[in-house]
């Protein structure tokens, strides 16, 4: 039996992605992405194939944490050319561009990584700044996030 180790494309291309700048615990700047799976198109994309999904993706980068857990680097790689940025994954021959602010791009060049926050319930990818806080609320509250460290190549 085949196990699959790369991110698919139809993957890729049903993922949200949102940035910004944001504090870490010890009060320094740190840059944030948030990838969570677009709201269902097909019938196909039940809440637990969504949540599927979002694990093997989190095994893809080679596993990420919990909350409550250490939170270790992923095997996505950052690549930033002047304004842009695009998330590689392991084995994949096409990455995610993520919007970028200056700020962000900034922070990211300036520390080398970036905090990956992978949410396991699907978000609506017009959802704006208060409604991907709200969200983050309450799948961090129902321990529905995982989390590690992109880092720039």
């Amino acid at each position: 039996m085949l196990t699959r180790t790369v991110t698919e494309t139809g993957l890729l291309a049903s993922l949200g992605a949102w940035t910004w700048p944001g504090t870490a615990a010890d009060g320094r700047q740190v840059a944030h992405i948030l990838l969570a799976h677009r709201l269902g198109r097909t019938s196909h994309d039940t809440p637990e194939v969504i949540e599927n999904r979002m694990r093997h993706l989190s095994e893809v980068l080679g596993g990420l944490a919990q909350a409550q857990d250490s939170v270790p680097d992923t095997q996505g790689t950052l690549v930033t050319v002047g304004s842009r940025a695009l998330l590689k994954f392991p084995g994949a021959c096409w990455g995610l561009r993520l919007p970028a602010h200056p700020q962000w791009t900034r922070l990211v060049h300036d520390s080398g990584r970036a905090a990956l926050i992978v949410g396991l319930d699907p978000l609506t990818q017009s959802a704006d700044a208060v409604r991907v806080d709200a969200y983050l609320d309450t799948a961090l509250a129902a321990d529905r996030l995982l989390f590690g460290f992109a880092r720039t190549a």
